[in-house]
């Protein structure tokens, strides 16, 4: 016999999540604007390690604080970028998914 169970069940709407602060790059309606970039490469077709190290050329021509867009369409892109990012220390600002593309957006150390 179970007593006490209405207790764990809470009637009526659930509490609201508390409103969090639009980052600089979000648009009112909850998208994400992509960030202002200066050199774009187009890797769709090709597979790891290729996007990977036409990042890292294309950032050698990169001033410091600049911004490097890439377009891949390797699905196992995403976690190559991530640990490229942290092996080499630019940061990454966005991972986009646009239909079979994602777009990563890379800032030179």
């Amino acid at each position: 016999m179970i007593i006490g169970l209405r207790r764990l069940f809470r009637r009526g709407p659930a509490p609201e999540a508390p409103k969090t602060p639009m980052s600089e790059n979000e648009t009112p309606d909850g998208a994400v604007e992509p960030p202002m970039h200066h050199l774009v490469v187009d890797a769709c077709g090709l597979t790891c390690p290729l996007p990977i190290l036409r990042a890292k050329k294309a950032l050698a021509q990169l001033e410091s604080g600049q911004v490097l867009k890439v377009l891949t369409t390797d699905r196992n892109a995403v976690k190559d970028f991530q640990a490229f990012s942290r092996q080499t220390g630019n940061t990454l600002l966005l991972q986009q998914t646009v239909g079979a593309r994602v777009l990563h957006y890379l800032e030179r150390r």
